[in-house]
């Protein structure tokens, strides 16, 4: 018996033909990790093997592109700096109440003998590229939460503004944060200035954890689920520290390429009260004693 069964077959056949203009047979079909809200899978056909991931949510705000649309984005932003393999993007749209996105399928390998050290040099490729503001010319998402990209000539203003505000409005609405760690996310602001350094806006993946870091078969780093914006660079190397499953020897690297300024892990905490507000809106108050934590030390 076949796993997906006819229907799914015949979705991925069609939405391949929405985006190919050909016919396409599927052959084989086999399940992968689509995150929390997506399903997907490597995809065979007689067109070639396809990343497909799907789900039912519409994710578009007012004036906001869905969130495969932005992904799609993200990654074609991210594909010119010639830092990463970057998955082509084959096509995105709905199909029968699905919401669909198509990618070139990233083939796994084992890394190559100086891979974190490629890592972190590669990282630094993606970090020179600036623009003179901070923020994107589109919105995004942040796992399936709304990420407000807007465009800001000051740095602080856009961390805090863009990032810990709207994350921590909405956990203080859903009752997961107190006044009290709310009123002292203000006070935060204030320090802001001399806590963390103004460095310009860095072209940033925006979702940098372990999972979002392939080997292809070269045994080189690829990059996939981009929550791209032009941010401080800290802020990306601290969410790596995040959940670990980073070597050392890509920390190294990179600030041997792009040195960091002095102080970098007393910093981390602070750029990681945004994902970890993240986290705390996502799936629920196991994360608020951290960010509670965060706040009382600075």
């Amino acid at each position: 018996m076949d796993f997906w069964g006819d229907e799914q077959f015949s979705f991925f056949e069609n939405i391949l033909f929405s985006v190919l203009g050909q016919s396409v047979d599927v052959i084989e079909a086999q399940f992968l990790s689509g995150g929390d809200i997506n399903t997907a899978a490597q995809v065979f056909s007689s067109a070639g093997v396809f990343f497909i991931k799907w789900n039912h949510v519409d994710n578009s705000a007012v004036g906001s592109p869905s969130m495969f649309e932005s992904e799609a984005w993200g990654l074609d932003l991210l594909r010119p700096t010639g830092a990463f393999q970057i998955p082509q993007v084959i096509g995105h749209g709905h199909y029968q109440g699905k919401c669909y996105l198509i990618l070139e399928y990233i083939d796994f390998g084992k890394p190559a003998k100086t891979y974190w050290e490629t890592l972190g040099q590669k990282l630094t490729i993606l970090h020179s590229h600036t623009q003179p503001q901070f923020g994107l010319h589109f919105d995004n998402y942040i796992g399936s939460l709304h990420q407000n990209n807007k465009l800001t000539d000051n740095g602080f203003d856009f961390f805090f503004d863009h990032r810990l505000l709207p994350q921590a409005g909405l956990a203080f609405y859903k009752g997961l944060l107190s006044k009290q760690a709310y009123d002292a996310l203000f006070r935060l602001r204030e320090r802001l200035p001399d806590l963390i350094p103004d460095e310009r806006p860095a072209l940033l993946h925006g979702d940098l954890w372990s999972g979002n870091v392939l080997i292809n078969e070269e045994g080189s780093p690829a990059l996939i689920d981009p929550a791209v914006y032009y941010g401080f660079r800290e802020a990306e190397l601290a969410f790596t520290k995040l959940f670990a499953g980073f070597d050392e020897r890509f920390y190294d690297a990179y600030d041997e390429a792009f040195p960091l300024q002095s102080g970098f892990n007393e910093r981390v905490s602070i750029y990681n009260l945004y994902p970890l507000l993240v986290h705390l809106n996502l799936f629920g108050s196991g994360y608020v004693s951290a960010v509670e934590r965060i706040l009382k030390q600075f």
